[in-house]
């Protein structure tokens, strides 16, 4: 690499000043890092795969990402975001640093969990992933145009179990105190961590901006806390560097909250010249198992969720009767869910959900499908949370059909096919289709088609 060319020369003088008294000896690796090609990584999904199943049948060359057991290295000139098992939702593309903080979260299936800042979706997907449809995940951003982004990369992988709000923090914090078994805060940063991949964070770069950062990132932290349950864990993360928005903002945190503690070896960075990624921090704190003021608010009884005028059964013999979904599926779907209208369309909504109103919220559970006069016409929503083993009625595509659905396209099949189907490629679902004489109707979402 040229010289002239190298990230390091771009970045502010006053930035790498801090980072050689922060680094000391190990400064001159650091730099030296920048010269690197950068990693890139992805996660395979689980609630679409397993392990093994996804290595098999990947066309790319893998390898494993030490820190999260879902995450792989890949080679940039692969280029998985173009091929058609990205739009399955059969992976993520996420840089690799970032998958270490949701091991540190450590989610468990049945808990409640809150993502506050949670666009465009990284973390939230792998903490789905690890929820495996089960019990209940608010996914917060308050910037509309970034709640809907995070609303379609929920769709997108298959998530069941997830209401995405766009609320501030501290709305967030009163509708919901003392609720969450855990909570991440991935919080706003000086994005000094992606500088080698994000020349805008380079030039919005100043000390002032990393002490702006460091007071926004405490009351955000504040308002976090307050949604912890007595006995709960909050982590918290940033990809940046500096000391200000790291050490320092849990250092304040912790001496103005006895009820929050941390142990010595639940503070993490990831250096770009120690490992195979970019910058990042993450500290997990524990609250005392007493409740010190705060009442804990339970989710509420399935009586005070607001109800539709489909019933279960009409729902159920919908799945059954015209999408061939087996009981095994209408179990995963169903269980521990209520069954809402919101808008037009019908919601399955886990049952620990507090009521919506007063909350903005972007998705209030998974989209199953519209009211149409006497009929339910299921949502792209559904089949992205379908596996094809969950249907009798399935079509697995070959990659040239699959491109071609996803442009919209109408397929050919045999005559003897007819009605509703989940398409699938490679064994991920990709959407529904509906046979009728020899064509395969295209019901991919329009908003969605590839254009090339």
């Amino acid at each position: 690499m040229d010289k002239n060319d190298s990230v390091i020369n771009k970045l502010p003088e006053a930035f790498l000043e801090r980072m050689k008294l922060q680094l000391g000896s190990q400064y001159d690796a650091f730099a030296a890092s920048y010269d690197r090609e950068r990693a890139y990584g992805l996660r395979y999904n689980p609630l679409k795969t397993d392990r093994e199943s996804f290595l098999r049948e990947m066309p790319f060359s893998l390898r494993a990402v030490p820190w999260a057991e879902e995450g792989f290295y890949y080679q940039a000139s692969d280029q998985p975001g173009r091929h058609v098992l990205h739009e399955a939702g059969a992976y993520y593309i996420q840089e690799p640093s970032a998958m270490a903080v949701v091991p540190l979260l450590d989610p468990q299936p049945g808990e409640r969990i809150l993502d506050l800042c949670a666009a465009p979706g990284g973390k939230s997907t792998q903490i789905a992933g690890r929820m495996q449809g089960r019990g209940l995940l608010v996914s917060n951003e308050v910037i509309p145009s970034r709640a809907r982004i995070l609303s379609q990369n929920i769709e997108r992988m298959g998530v069941a179990n997830c209401v995405v709000c766009r609320e501030s923090p501290d709305r967030i914090a009163a509708a919901f105190p003392a609720f969450f078994d855990r909570v991440l805060v991935d919080a706003p940063c000086s994005g000094e961590g992606m500088f080698r991949k994000d020349d805008t964070a380079i030039a919005e770069w100043s000390p002032e901006n990393v002490a702006m950062c460091a007071a926004r990132q405490a009351d955000i932290l504040e308002q976090a806390a307050m949604a912890v349950r007595p006995g709960g864990t909050l982590v918290y993360s940033t990809c940046t560097f500096s000391r200000e928005e790291n050490e320092e903002v849990i250092g304040r945190f912790l001496d103005g909250h006895p009820e929050f503690s941390m142990q010595e070896d639940d503070m993490r960075r990831l250096w770009p010249h120690l490992t195979e990624g970019e910058g990042h921090f993450a500290a997990k704190l524990y609250r005392k198992e007493a409740a010190e003021g705060i009442p804990e608010r339970r989710g509420k009884k399935p009586s005070q969720i607001p109800r539709s005028a489909v019933t279960r059964e009409q729902c159920e013999a919908f799945f059954q009767g015209e999408l061939g979904i087996t009981a095994e599926g209408i179990g995963y779907l169903m269980k521990e869910r209520v069954l809402f209208e919101f808008g037009e369309a019908l919601y399955l909504m886990p049952e620990q959900m507090i009521p919506l109103k007063g909350l903005q919220v972007e998705r209030p559970g998974l989209q199953t499908g519209f009211l149409e006069k006497d009929r339910i016409r299921p949502s792209h929503a559904l089949a992205m949370a379908l596996r094809p083993e969950y249907t009798t009625r399935c079509y697995d595509m070959t990659e040239d059909e699959a491109a071609r659905y996803l442009h919209g396209e109408t397929l050919t099949v045999s005559a003897g096919l007819k009605g509703w189907y989940l398409l699938s490629c490679r064994g991920f679902s990709m959407g529904f289709g509906k046979a009728s004489g020899g064509q395969m109707k295209n019901h991919y979402p329009k908003g969605l088609r590839r254009r090339q």
